[in-house]
């Protein structure tokens, strides 16, 4: 990869960036116009999800942006509440309604469970699946995806499915990189890409990823994405100013050396954001209007 153009081609031949933007906590207002600044930064690629809130103000951002909706690649996910057959084919219907789109480039799964004493989990997800491959063959879905699965979730949509998931998101960065997740999903064909690529901004002051910023002439951040894109993992990035924006792109110019990144790899792994899907699953949402 040696730009935010350049793209991997997925087992079903889509093509997808190797960077991408996530709007989690842009809701409207000033937020319509940070996504307006993304598009004018260059990024092409957003990611959305029912529970962000986010459909209608990335809809409308890419319409007033006068280009043409083939040239963005636009990712959206399936609520814990909207899990189900009758249920996630009702609830990409009404993504798209507030998109504004007649289709989305990857839809995904939030998450697998809905609480850690689900018991019928794995049957839903199946279900789920099953209603998400047949959007995909009216055309309402380019590809389909996963999020937060780990290998034992993975494992029961692969024995499952007719169509296999292109993508897994993963909370990844250096000091939460779940080395053995990412290697089980890739090696199943799957392309992983990391939400939160920044721990949620707890690295920028690591001293491990200070002292690399120091060595590449880079800053933390940027470190982090170069880690994630050297394991060809996709970043999702968030940032609200032209200047930060264009500095999470500006990272396809140098190369962490294989030390460096075995270093980063092996950091102690306690910088997570406190949610799993075997030990802490969000809460559900309260006061949400999914129409």
């Amino acid at each position: 990869m040696n730009s935010i153009n350049d793209c991997y081609t997925l087992e079903n031949g889509t093509k997808i960036p190797c960077l991408g933007f996530g709007t989690y906590n842009a809701k409207g207002g000033d937020n319509l116009e940070i996504i307006k600044t993304a598009i004018k930064a260059g990024y092409r690629y957003f990611d959305t999800a029912s529970f962000y809130e986010t459909e209608r103000v990335l809809g409308q951002a890419i319409r007033e942006s006068g280009i043409p909706r083939e040239e963005f690649f636009i990712a959206t996910k399936a609520w814990i509440d909207e899990r189900g057959y009758d249920e996630v084919k009702a609830a990409m219907d009404r993504s798209l309604e507030r998109l504004q789109m007649d289709y989305v480039d990857m839809y995904l799964i939030h998450w697998p469970k809905a609480s850690l004493e689900e018991a019928d989990w794995k049957e839903r997800d199946v279900l789920t699946w099953r209603g998400m491959e047949e959007m995909h063959e009216a055309g309402k879905a380019k590809g389909l995806g996963l999020s937060n699965f780990l290998p034992n979730h993975l494992d029961v949509i692969l024995e499952n499915a007719k169509i296999k998931p292109q993508v897994d998101q993963l909370e990844i960065h250096p000091g939460y990189s779940q080395e053995a997740a990412v290697a089980y999903g890739q090696s199943k064909g799957i392309r992983m890409q990391a939400w939160s690529p920044l721990g949620r901004g707890k690295m920028i002051e690591n001293e491990v990823l200070t002292r690399f910023a120091e060595k590449y002439g880079k800053t933390p951040a940027q470190i982090c994405l170069r880690f994630s894109i050297q394991k060809g993992i996709i970043p999702l990035v968030k940032s609200s100013t032209m200047e930060r924006m264009k500095q999470n792109m500006d990272v396809f110019d140098f190369e962490i050396s294989t030390e460096d990144i075995q270093i980063l790899s092996c950091m102690p792994q306690n910088v997570w954001s406190g949610e799993h899907p075997e030990f802490k699953i969000p809460a559900k949402r309260s006061n949400f209007n999914i129409i």
